[in-house]
Order: structure tokens, then sequence, then C-alpha cells
């Protein structure tokens, strides 16, 4: 087969069972378990692949004694299987909403900052006029998020778009940057000081980021423009809950936005230390796919957003 035309699908054939082949055979490494998870016989699986592959004339899959793994064609072919599954999913589930007299549904993704503010009062907001919308909140780094977005399983997210992705693809509404700070045991050695260097802080146990996460590369950037040796002892995680958890039982120290400092810190029991700089990360924004149409419900909700960033809301 040559070039393909904007009516290649209808071409080659293909089905939702090859989607849901793809996907299965991307989790499995093996058409016999891909098969078994489909309940499908093997035979059948390997004739629904191959027949595809005939048709296109591309081979998508590398055959090897222990299974199967997509080429680059298999690559692209299992991407859009997960937007595509994703999106018909979502389709059910407003369906449903609509049926059983609600406003529909809309997932979001977040990073931490907007999660605290912008996100809750946005969802007070946009139930005064739909009630019924269904909203689920994602909170994760920009780099989860993203690929998330790509596939089809966010509407829209509050994000940046990391360094590697095709900018082009996306939709980017600048809304500010998130302040970052130290935080600490009420107690801690360090609590009662007037001010505090990086140095005095590197002594002590710290939990952050993992190494690649922007906030992570914020701190280690910082190390690196005071000449100070990063701290020895650092504990690795995502989650601020459990960040928090140590700083509370031990000297540990941890640096999160203001805004979730601000909320889960209670003054009796943390201490946000003093630093003579203004610790950010680069600005954050509403992130959507550019040729993507909203549902309705998730429409509504980006233009509440709208109203409260210009206002100034956030």
């Amino acid at each position: 087969m040559g070039v393909l035309d904007e009516n290649w699908f209808l071409d080659v054939r293909l089905k939702l069972r090859h989607f849901q082949l793809f996907l299965a055979l991307d989790e499995q490494r093996n058409l016999h378990r891909a098969a078994e998870q489909l309940n499908m016989s093997q035979p059948a699986a390997s004739k629904l692949l191959s027949d595809l592959e005939a048709n296109l004339g591309i081979r998508l899959f590398d055959r090897h004694p222990r299974g199967l793994t997509p080429n680059w064609y298999g690559e692209i072919m299992i991407r859009h299987a997960h937007s595509m599954l994703s999106a018909l999913h979502h389709t059910g589930e407003e369906l449903n909403a609509l049926r059983e007299g609600n406003a529909g549904t809309v997932t979001i993704g977040t990073v931490m900052a907007p999660a605290v503010t912008l996100i809750t009062s946005a969802i007070e907001r946009v139930h005064r006029d739909r009630p019924g919308l269904k909203i689920s909140v994602e909170v994760a780094v920009s780099k989860v998020l993203v690929p998330r977005l790509l596939e089809g399983e966010l509407d829209f997210a509050i994000t940046r778009i990391p360094a590697g992705v095709d900018a082009e693809r996306f939709v980017f509404e600048e809304i500010g940057e998130e302040e970052l700070c130290f935080v600490c045991r009420e107690g801690h050695p360090l609590a009662d000081k007037a001010s505090l260097s990086l140095a005095d802080m590197a002594v002590y146990p710290w939990s952050l980021q993992p190494a690649g996460a922007l906030m992570r590369q914020r701190v280690d950037s910082l190390f690196l423009h005071h000449q100070v040796a990063p701290p020895r002892q650092i504990i690795d995680t995502a989650d601020l809950l459990v960040s928090l958890a140590l700083v509370d039982k031990s000297d540990t120290i941890t640096v999160t936005t203001r805004e979730a400092a601000n909320l889960l810190c209670n003054p009796q029991r943390f201490h946000l230390l003093p630093f003579s700089e203004t610790l950010s990360v680069q600005p954050y924004g509403l992130v959507s796919l550019r040729h993507q149409r909203l549902s309705p419900g998730a429409a509504a909700f980006m233009s509440t957003l709208r109203e409260l960033i210009a206002q100034g809301d956030q």
C-alpha cells in the first residue's frame, strides 16, 4: 500500500477490536496473553493483526521467540489507540450523565498550586450553575499530566509543557508562577533563626520531589548557584503528604508551594523558614489540545477558570 489517504482506516478495515488488541499487546508483549485478556483465541488474534499489517503494507510489531515488540509504526498505533478508547470511554460517561439528568463530565489535571486555590474556587462557582457536572481532578507533575492529556485521559490541564514535547500541539494560556518555600517542623533547630543561608539548611536531611521534576530542578540549581554542596541525605518522593510526615517527625526540611504550605502546614506544627531570595518555578498555564473540541462541561469549567484568572482569584 502507498501513501495513506484521509479514508485509509476504511480501506484497511480498521476495527475497534484492533485498538483493543494494540493496548493488550502493549501491556502483555505476548500474543497468547493478549488474546486471553480479550477473550479471543490466539489464532484469531494473530489473524486480526496479520490481516491489518497486510492491508497497511506495514509491519507494526517485531516478532521474536519470547513475544512481540512494537516498532515505530506500532508505537504510533498504540498511542492513538489509547486516545481513541479513552475518548469513547468519556463519550459513554457523558451520555450516561445526560441520560441521568446530570450536566456531563470533566476531567482536569493540575500541578500543585492551582489545585489548592484556583481549581477549588472554580469547582465552587461552576457547581452553582451546573450542580450535576461530574468533576474529576488529578494532581501530578507536568511530565505526568501532559502525556495523559495527549492520550485523551484529561480534557485539559493546568500545567507546563515539558522540554522535548512539541508545543505546537497545545494551546497554552499563561497563568503565573508557583512561589516555593522551605518547611520544617515547629521546634526544629533552625525554626527560631531570623535569617538563614542555604548552607545552614544543607546539613539537615531533606525530602524532595524525584530528580528531574521541575521543583527538584529548581532546588538543585539553587545549590549550584550558591556553590553549596547539596544535602547528603535526600528522600525522593512526589507525595507532599509523605514529605510533611517526615518533616513533622524529624529534622527533615522540604520544599513546597506557598499556597500548599498555607493550606496544609498548621503553624502549631510546621514552620516556614526565612530565606533572602524569592524562589519560584517557571509559569504554568491552561493547556489544551490545539485541535480538540471540548465537551460542554469541560468548556464551561475552562470558561469559569478564565473568569477567575482575569479577576485575580488564584
